[in-house]
C-alpha cells in the first residue's frame, strides 16, 4: 500500500501565499473603490481601462473589468500555459469579486471634499496592496498579462510595456473629462502607487556597505562579528601618500544595523575612516537567496530528414557522441564536455 507523503512546510507556505494574496486584493479593492474611483480619478492598468469604459458607458467599472480580465486570462492560458495562470486565476477571481462587492459599500467617495488627499491615501494603499500580492508570487491579471504576452513575441521589456499602456489610459481619461485637474490627479496616483510598490518590494531589502580603515581593525571586526552578527572581510591596502600598509574592513549589513556599526566604530576608534553606501540585491548567507534557474537549456541538431524547429539554437554534438549515448546514466554536461579520463 502506497503512503502519500505530504510536505507540511510546503503546504503551509502555499496556504500563507494565498491568504496574503486575498488580503492584498481586499486592501486594493477598499482603497480603489473608496478613495480613487468615486472621485473619477483614473488609475493605471486594467482598472484604469475599465474605469474609462464604465464612465463612457455610464455603467459600473466592475462589468468591463471582469469581462476583459477573464478574456485576458483565457488568452494567457492558451499562450503562456497553465503554470503561469494558476495563481493568476485565483487573483483574477478574487479581485473581480471584491471590486464588485466592495463597490456597493462606497456609493459616495471617502474624503469627498479633499480629492488630493484621497488620491494620495488611495495610491499608497493600492501600492501596498499590490506589493503584498507580488511578494506572495501572485497577480491580479489585467495589463500584466498583456505585457507578458508582448514580451513573449517582441523584445519589449515588461516594465516599459506597462508604462506605455498606463500613458495611453491616462491620456484617454483626459479626452473623456476634458479636465486637467483630474489628469494631474491621475498622474499623481499612478506615480505614488508605483513608488509605493517599489519601496514595499525593495525597501526592506536595502543593505549598507561599509569600508572601515582603522588601526584597531581586530577589535572592531570582533565586535561587529559578536554584537551585530555580521561578517567582516579584511582587505590589504596601502596609503598612496604614507606608503604604509593598512587593513580595510568591508562589511555588508542591513540598513537597520547601520547605527549599531557606527557606534561600535566610534566607541573603539573615533579617528577611524569609514564610508557608507547603499546597495541592493545582497545575496548569500544571512541575506536573500539567489532565485535563478541556471540549468542549461540545450537543443541539438535534428537528425537527417527531420526539419529543424524554427528559431531554435542548434548545437553540434562532438564526434565522440556515439560512444557516450549508449550509456543511459550519462549526464548532459558529460556529453558536451567529453568523456572523462578515468
Amino acid at each position: 500500500m502506497l503512503s502519500l507523503k505530504i510536505d507540511k512546510k510546503l503546504v503551509r507556505n502555499e496556504v500563507k501565499d494565498y491568504v496574503m494574496i486575498f488580503l492584498g486584493i481586499l486592501l486594493y479593492a477598499f482603497c480603489f473603490r473608496g478613495f480613487i474611483y468615486p472621485h473619477n480619478i483614473t488609475t493605471g492598468g486594467l482598472a484604469g481601462i475599465a474605469s474609462v469604459i464604465g464612465w463612457a458607458l455610464n455603467i459600473d467599472m466592475s462589468i468591463p473589468y471582469n469581462i476583459i480580465n477573464v478574456s485576458l486570462l483565457i488568452i494567457a492560458i492558451i499562450i503562456l500555459g497553465w503554470r503561469f495562470t494558476i495563481r493568476t486565476t485565483f487573483g483574477v477571481v478574487i479581485v473581480g469579486t471584491l471590486i464588485q462587492v466592495v463597490g456597493k459599500f462606497f456609493p459616495e467617495p471617502l474624503l469627498p471634499n479633499d480629492p488630493a488627499l484621497a488620491v494620495v491615501i488611495g495610491a499608497i494603499g493600492v501600492g501596498c496592496s499590490l506589493g503584498i500580492v507580488f511578494s506572495a508570487n501572485g497577480s491580479t491579471g489585467g495589463t500584466d498579462i498583456l505585457a507578458m504576452i508582448m514580451n513573449k513575441y517582441r523584445p519589449i521589456p515588461i516594465g516599459r510595456a506597462l508604462m506605455l499602456m498606463d500613458a495611453v489610459i491616462l491620456a484617454s481619461s483626459y479626452f473623456l473629462f476634458k479636465d486637467p485637474d483630474k489628469l494631474l490627479y491621475s498622474i499623481l496616483q499612478v506615480a505614488v502607487a508605483n513608488m509605493t510598490v517599489d519601496f514595499f518590494l525593495n525597501g526592506y531589502r536595502q543593505s549598507m556597505q561599509f569600508f572601515i580603515i582603522s588601526s584597531k581593525y581586530d577589535e572592531i571586526s570582533d565586535r561587529i562579528l559578536t554584537e551585530v552578527n555580521r561578517g567582516c572581510t579584511l582587505l590589504n591596502g596601502e596609503g598612496a601618500y604614507s606608503k604604509k600598509e593598512v587593513k580595510i574592513m568591508m562589511v555588508i549589513a542591513r540598513r537597520t544595523e547601520a547605527n549599531h556599526i557606527f557606534r561600535i566604530v566610534k566607541d573603539t576608534d573615533p579617528s577611524a575612516f569609514i564610508t557608507q553606501s547603499l546597495v541592493r540585491g545582497v545575496y548569500g548567507q544571512g541575506f536573500d537567496v539567489i532565485k535563478v534557474n541556471n540549468k542549461p537549456k540545450l537543443k541539438f541538431k535534428s537528425p537527417d530528414g527531420v526539419p529543424p524547429k524554427e528559431k531554435a539554437p542548434v548545437i553540434d554534438l562532438p564526434k565522440h557522441i556515439e560512444d557516450i549515448l549508449p550509456d543511459a546514466d550519462t549526464d548532459i554536461e558529460d556529453i558536451i564536455s567529453g568523456p572523462k579520463n578515468e
